[in-house]
């Protein structure tokens, strides 16, 4: 009993420090490392994780905004980065897209019960399931429709329009069926997108210009690359390769960290919203959103306790979400400043 005792004991000591050779350990000092005094110099020290260029926008009530910026807003030509440089927010812009959503819904223009089939006849039999799901499905990433950026090749060679990402995932099967499970999908919004257009005649970014943005007097936010000075925008960063990557379009908003605040505190105050919009948005959508794409990482988070607003820029991205996970680290570590700083 004594030897298979000491056997086990062993086998555990080699099995633990087998996982500790493992350990990604740059997360781990990240995590470990005193946390400093201001946000700035916490934004300053995770430049030293390997950041390129850092953001950070802080909108606490009672207070005036707060904008702090570390790094390199372009590597080559060594310039500082900005706090008031564009940056390609990705998925952070589906908020945008529910509230016109819930918007169109309210206006009676859209029902969240019809279905792709009733909206989009002619994709009946090239995706499954067209004539179960639902508006509401595939706003809530509950429809079943495969994820267009799973394809083959998305990201090093990106569809040059909508219509060219659709097709990549035409005919193929369902993830699952309508309203079963839960599936995160690019092409729920794609569509969405298109469905706005339809319905309003419009393209969707004029339709959220009209509707959201300038109710709410923000003039930096803009629908793609093709519509702003690209000097205005932070470089992109992917780990391995030199070049900037900024001019690359993967379809994504742009907007200024104050912007995406100013959105973001709207957004969950309601001020966003004409009577009666909240509690369909509230069904249907939540009130936070991360965003990723090659060269971009953005968490835009609202946190009620202090009643504060957090925005974080991160223009730098790798393949294995490396850096994604330093970057929720530096973005926890702020947001746990500011709460030292609001409870003192």
């Amino acid at each position: 009993m004594r030897q298979k005792q000491r056997v086990i004991r062993i086998i555990l000591l080699v099995g633990t420090v087998t996982s500790l050779f493992f350990v990604p350990w740059p997360l781990v000092k990240a995590w470990l490392t005193p946390l400093p005094d201001t946000v700035q110099e916490q934004v300053e020290e995770a430049i030293g994780f390997g950041f390129d260029g850092m953001i950070v926008y802080v909108n606490q009530k009672g207070k005036a905004p707060a904008f702090y910026a570390a790094g390199w807003k372009n590597r080559a030509d060594k310039i500082p980065a900005d706090p008031h440089s564009l940056f390609k927010i990705a998925s952070v812009g589906k908020l945008y897209d529910a509230v016109a959503i819930t918007k169109l819904v309210h206006d009676r223009r859209l029902s969240l019960e019809k279905t792709l089939a009733d909206y989009f006849p002619e994709l009946v039999g090239r995706i499954e399931n067209a004539e179960q799901i639902t508006l509401r499905m595939m706003v809530k990433h509950r429809s079943g429709i495969p994820n267009l950026t799973d394809t083959p090749n998305f990201w090093t060679n990106p569809p040059k329009s909508s219509k060219e990402a659709l097709e990549r995932v035409l005919d193929l099967p369902a993830s699952f069926e309508p309203d079963a499970d839960y599936e995160y999908s690019n092409t729920n919004y794609l569509l969405i997108s298109e469905l706005i257009q339809k319905v309003t005649a419009r393209s969707k970014f004029r339709y959220i210009k009209n509707e959201i943005l300038s109710p709410l007097g923000l003039k930096n936010t803009f629908g793609s690359i093709h519509e702003v000075n690209m000097d205005d925008v932070m470089s992109g960063y992917y780990v391995g390769i030199e070049e900037d990557i900024k001019a690359v379009d993967y379809g994504s908003m742009l907007a200024t960290a104050e912007d995406v605040g100013i959105f973001l505190r709207a957004l969950n105050d309601g001020s966003v919203f004409e009577p009666g919009e909240q509690d369909i948005y509230s069904s249907i959508y939540v009130y936070e959103h991360t965003g990723l794409v090659a060269g971009y990482q953005t968490i835009a988070k609202y946190h009620q306790d202090i009643d504060t607003v957090v925005i974080q820029f991160v223009n730098t991205t790798d393949f294995d979400g490396f850096t994604w996970s330093l970057s929720e680290i530096a973005y926890n570590r702020i947001v746990k400043i500011v709460r030292n700083e609001r409870n003192a």
